[in-house]
């Protein structure tokens, strides 16, 4: 599999994502976050698409996002469970797999997400990870796990001008949880967990030195 030209290729959609304000409904709104949805072109699902400012520097928010393993993001993403690299591609292209807890109640069970992801770095000091799902052959289905599948998702870290003490953060979510899951279950739990997913990086972002 050609998985450099997988990432490019991801990159790419999530940049559209980001240009792209048509057909986008707001399903969520708190202080921290306005998060909309719209029907996604990858699989019969939706894209879900976060838009708030964090209060901390774009290199400290970006050091709670960055996919490394034993980096923050474990620690405060109450959605990650474990994080383990499979391959290293190149510099900025690696493959990874995903483990994520059973949620709302129980009624979702553990998954987990085979991904290549890419870092990207754009000229006016955006820093963006950008991720879709591939096979490995390191990594078949584990027994435990339902695999899920991420199709184009990531975020955007982008500074605030005039403000290096704020970032304006994007992040889009467009996840095949897989397993047989009512549609009501999957379109309620992705809003309300982008909403924690902003409330809790904001408070990792704080407790930072």
């Amino acid at each position: 599999m050609d998985y450099m030209h997988t990432a490019r290729s991801v990159e790419d959609r999530l940049l559209s994502y980001k240009k792209d304000e048509s057909g986008w409904k707001t399903c969520k709104k708190t202080n921290d976050v306005v998060v909309c949805w719209r029907p996604s072109c990858e699989f019969a699902g939706y894209v879900y698409k976060g838009e708030g400012i964090v209060n901390g520097s774009p290199e400290k928010v970006w050091d709670c996002l960055k996919p490394e393993i034993n980096g923050l993001r474990v620690k405060w993403d109450s959605n990650i469970k474990k994080f383990e690299l499979l391959e290293q591609v190149s510099a900025d292209v690696l493959i990874c797999r995903t483990v994520t807890p059973s949620a709302a109640m129980g009624i979702i069970s553990p998954r987990d997400f085979v991904d290549v992801i890419s870092i990207k770095c754009y000229e006016d000091g955006t820093v963006s990870s950008n991720a879709t799902n591939v096979s490995h052959p390191n990594c078949p289905p584990q027994p435990g796990y339902v695999r899920g599948f991420n199709h184009p998702c990531g975020c955007f870290c982008v500074p605030v001008p005039g403000e290096p003490g704020k970032t304006q953060l994007f992040s889009f979510f467009q996840t095949d949880l897989g397993g047989l899951l009512p549609r009501s279950v999957v379109d309620s739990f992705f809003p309300t967990s982008m909403v924690e997913f902003y409330s809790n990086l904001t408070k990792a972002v704080k407790s930072m030195k």
